[in-house]
């Protein structure tokens, strides 16, 4: 048809006005069959993709049969706090938090120095550090990733990761309370591992009795210091005299911050 069209333009052009038709259906049609070969395959699963789609969608509404984007999840920046605590590895086993994980090698570094430490405190954290990383690699092979990247005009380790982290707008998992609020500030999404631990916590409200046992004094008179399963302390009010023993306490107050839960309770009366 369109070898037709333009053929009707040029009939009446001396020599080539009755043959250029010709010519012209010949190479249309050439590239058509070439066309066919090459996209026919990926025209056909369109098709075919498409009428299952509508087949699918028969009978819901407009917003039902709406297929939504499915973004990829923004990469995480992992800091040194992070990789010495080493619960990372357990929560991502679990579902709760997906990758793909980036270990700039600056933090590599501090953790290699970390490990050459005299210091038996930290020389031990670091080689946990370095030991978790090693074990992310052999099970998150797709999903983790040690980056060379470096920001000469930064010192700290902290900038660099927050300067990382805009950079690419990648999200920053840390430990570290400290960090956590520059990040925050400078615009940077921030994964507090505390923050989640506390969230997951059983809710504890004034006027609950728990059954516990007296490990210490407190730092106040009269105060005893206990702690739950989890790690948690509770400071007890005239708990001092219980030292070393398991009584019942009355929940008073907690207080809950980025760094961790606080309980503060009080002997029950029928202990006294």
């Amino acid at each position: 048809i369109i070898a037709n069209l333009i053929g009707v333009a040029f009939e009446r052009v001396p020599i080539i006005g009755s043959y250029l038709p010709i010519a012209l259906s010949a190479v249309l049609g050439y590239i058509g069959i070439r066309l066919g070969m090459d996209k026919g395959p990926d025209l056909y699963k369109a098709m075919v993709s498409y009428t299952f789609r509508g087949l699918l969608n028969k009978g819901r509404s407009p917003k039902e049969s709406k297929v939504k984007e499915i973004r990829t999840c923004s990469a995480k920046v992992l800091d040194t706090s992070v990789v010495i605590d080493g619960r990372i590895l357990d929560i991502v086993n679990t579902g709760f938090l997906e990758g793909p994980f980036i270990v700039p090698v600056f933090v590599l570094e501090e953790l290699q120095k970390l490990s050459d430490s005299a210091d038996t405190l930290k020389r031990n954290k670091g080689r946990r550090g370095l030991d978790l990383l090693q074990t992310m690699r052999e099970k998150l092979t797709n999903s983790m990733e040690i980056i060379d990247v470096d920001y000469e005009d930064l010192s700290e380790v902290d900038l660099k990761l927050i300067r990382l982290s805009m950079d690419k707008h990648w999200k920053l998992i840390t430990n570290d309370f400290n960090l956590n609020k520059v990040a925050t500030l400078q615009g940077v999404g921030v994964l507090n591992l505390n923050d989640l631990a506390n969230a997951i916590k059983p809710k504890m409200t004034s006027g609950e009795t728990l059954l516990v046992r007296i490990m210490k004094a407190g730092k106040e008179p009269h105060q005893g210091v206990a702690y739950l399963d989890d790690g948690t302390m509770i400071v007890v009010e005239n708990g001092v005299d219980y030292v070393d023993q398991t009584v019942n306490v009355v929940v008073t107050s907690v207080l809950q911050t980025s760094a961790g839960r606080m309980i503060f309770a009080r002997v029950e009366e029928s202990n006294s």
